[in-house]
């Protein structure tokens, strides 16, 4: 696998997404979690999601119940949370893990592309990547990261 467009995996719906549909667009993909003290970042998030969508911004959120069990809602009981408490539209998908042997390979990747400080474990909810229109992995922002001090560096992938 050589860029983020040749993974897929499933919405929080159930349907398969290949992500190889949003060639051509920015992505931000993000672990994300209900229960977190980071979790009022999903509201930055939808901010920068609503700015930037026009000129090409996908955000791509997978809840992870790794870090202490801090999403433990099935997929309707996260998208239930995430639009009724942060207004989320952008993209959810399924619950995954993104450490240890069960990690999505999408995340096994994106750890390789970008590794963090030290070992390139993702060491808590919100990590952020950030992937140019090709696919490739520009940064990695870590869990302290508010989505709001990112938008320079998205604006800099989008078209003007």
């Amino acid at each position: 696998m050589t860029t983020a467009h040749d993974f897929s995996a499933t919405d929080i719906s159930g349907v398969e997404r290949q992500l190889a549909d949003y060639r051509g667009k920015v992505l931000l993909i993000v672990n994300t979690a209900t229960a977190c003290g980071f979790t009022p970042q999903l509201k930055g998030l939808e901010e920068l999601y609503k700015t930037y969508v026009d000129r090409g911004l996908v955000i791509l959120g997978f809840p992870c119940d790794q870090f202490g069990h801090q999403n433990p809602e099935d997929a309707e009981g996260t998208a239930d949370f995430c639009e009724r408490n942060y207004g989320v539209t952008f993209q959810l998908f399924d619950k995954i893990d993104v450490n240890g042997d069960d990690a999505h390979p999408l995340y096994q990747w994106l750890k390789k592309e970008k590794g963090g400080i030290g070992p390139s474990a993702i060491k808590w909810n919100f990590t952020k990547f950030l992937v140019d229109a090709d696919g490739a992995v520009v940064k990695r922002f870590g869990s302290t990261t508010k989505p709001e001090s990112i938008a320079k560096d998205i604006e800099k992938l989008l078209p003007a």
